[in-house]
């Protein structure tokens, strides 16, 4: 006998074509460092992009969005010592959810500008998405910035590219399927968000 079909089942099943069509709209990223949204990703995994499929997916990542607690004191450091902060993250969410999770977590005062993929044509380690970051901080010269990131090929490689320094933080293992063709040399590497400020005034040689 069949087994009736569930709203289980059908959470399975969406899930599996959204893990699917994650893998096509990374790898454009990490080839052609093409950007995306989240109603590409539905239309690649052939779901519509209705309210109660969007809030599950929403819901499904929530918890992992929680901003590292050396994160505010860290950026104060590095305002109160004239550098501006920003921020450029590789992502198919809206501005609208990163934004929610650093005014949740008490941090986006700090961010002088800020860039998520979603609303720009290219993604890291395009040099065109680290100059719209250096926009909107209000900075012309990439040898003044320093650029933090936990990956080797989008983060530092990109930065080194777009003629930035940059500085490797360690904390994520990368899938497979998103590691690019090339491990960036890193100008510094930190183990602890804390040790952030000193280790760029070192390379500022203050």
């Amino acid at each position: 006998m069949r087994r009736t079909p569930t709203p289980e089942d059908d959470n399975h099943a969406h899930a599996e074509r959204l893990h699917r069509a994650g893998e096509v709209v990374w790898g454009r990223s990490r080839d052609h460092q093409q950007s995306a949204t989240i109603a590409d990703l539905f239309a690649e995994a052939g779901l519509d992009h209705d309210p109660e499929l969007l809030r599950a997916y929403y819901d499904f990542w929530e918890p992992h969005t929680l901003t590292d607690p050396e994160v505010r004191p860290m950026w104060e450091e590095l305002r109160a010592a004239g550098i501006r902060v920003g921020v450029l993250s590789n992502t198919i969410w809206p501005r609208a959810w990163h934004v929610g999770f650093f005014e949740r977590d008490g941090v986006y005062d700090l961010v002088d500008g800020d860039v998520y993929t979603s609303e720009v044509p290219w993604t890291k380690p395009s040099p065109l998405a680290f100059r719209a970051a250096m926009e909107a901080v209000g900075v012309d010269d990439p040898a003044a910035c320093v650029y933090v990131g936990d990956r080797l090929f989008d983060d530092v490689w990109g930065a080194r590219q777009a003629g930035m320094r940059a500085i490797h933080v360690p904390h994520s293992t990368i899938p497979a399927s998103q590691v690019g063709h090339t491990e960036g040399e890193p100008d510094a590497t930190i183990t602890s968000l804390a040790e952030l400020p000193a280790v760029v005034r070192a390379l500022d040689g203050r």
